[in-house]
């Protein structure tokens, strides 16, 4: 999203904003490149975040999947490239992200549309209404909107997510996003039972079963979500319908999130 993420030589770099023990918001920046010949990531970050150093290496972790055991997923889903060569690849991760609420509203905002198009609303969105901040890295300029910033808007969000290309269904979507986690109706942040977070999201107009299998696979570290409706999983195994891939799907349990990525990376 622009704004808050770059990606430049390899390195992964945003923009943070997090609370300390106290509750106080803590800002800064993270740039997270690989080490292939070691085998870890590198991580750099400004000095303000050293108050909440466990909270960003957790986040990291997250986003990155550094807790998946690549071994025992493959050992389930390698019965995939029975179906065709190549569908399933040892070591395939599922990308997580740094900050939950910013992936639910993404999520959304992907709903029938381009990743591209989604990206362009995420980063109007942003630059309008995100939190300026100074990280002297080139493109890293603001802060997400957070839920408390999103509900301050009351009934104008239509208009202002409105003037920014973003339907009015999917801005009360969004609103109604944000005050279901500020009444803490929904938790992503180690939730001991995704399905049950994902029912309370579907309760939420205009969040169906993709948005919120999506939400469940990125947000809430769900090992076991699949989006049989996607057009990217049925491209990948085209001509099956959606109702056969799901049946196809259950000898992929409990790894489908890790299925869905792979489909996708055939892409």
């Amino acid at each position: 999203i622009g704004g808050i993420e770059v990606v430049k030589n390899g390195e992964y770099m945003r923009t943070v904003h997090l609370r300390n023990a106290e509750g106080k918001s803590v800002y800064g920046w993270v740039r997270v490149s690989h080490k292939p010949k070691k085998n870890v990531l590198s991580v750099t970050m400004s000095e303000t975040l050293l108050p909440v150093l466990p909270q960003v290496l957790a986040r990291i972790r997250h986003l990155f999947d550094l807790y998946c055991d690549p071994y025992a997923i493959y050992e389930t889903l390698k019965t995939m490239n029975d179906i065709r060569p190549g569908l399933c690849i040892l070591g395939t991760r599922v990308p997580g992200c740094f900050n939950t609420f910013e992936m639910s509203v993404r999520a959304v905002l992907g709903q029938q549309i381009t990743v591209k198009a989604a990206s362009t609303l995420a980063a109007r969105i942003v630059a309008t209404y995100g939190t300026p901040i100074q990280t002297g890295i080139e493109g890293l300029t603001h802060i997400f909107p957070s839920p408390e910033d999103i509900l301050a808007m009351g009934e104008n969000i239509t208009n202002n997510f409105g003037l920014l290309g973003v339907t009015s269904a999917r801005s009360n979507t969004i609103y109604e996003l944000a005050r279901a986690l500020i009444r803490e109706e929904i938790d992503f942040d180690l939730c001991a039972q995704p399905e049950e977070e994902m029912k309370k999201l579907m309760t939420i107009r205009g969040i169906g079963s993709w948005t919120a299998q999506y939400i469940a696979m990125r947000a809430m570290e769900w090992p076991d979500a699949f989006l049989e409706t996607d057009s990217g999983v049925k491209k990948a195994l085209q001509p099956y319908t959606s109702k056969e891939l799901l049946k196809m799907a259950e000898s992929w349990r409990p790894w489908r999130s890790y299925a869905t990525v792979n489909l996708w990376n055939t892409l």
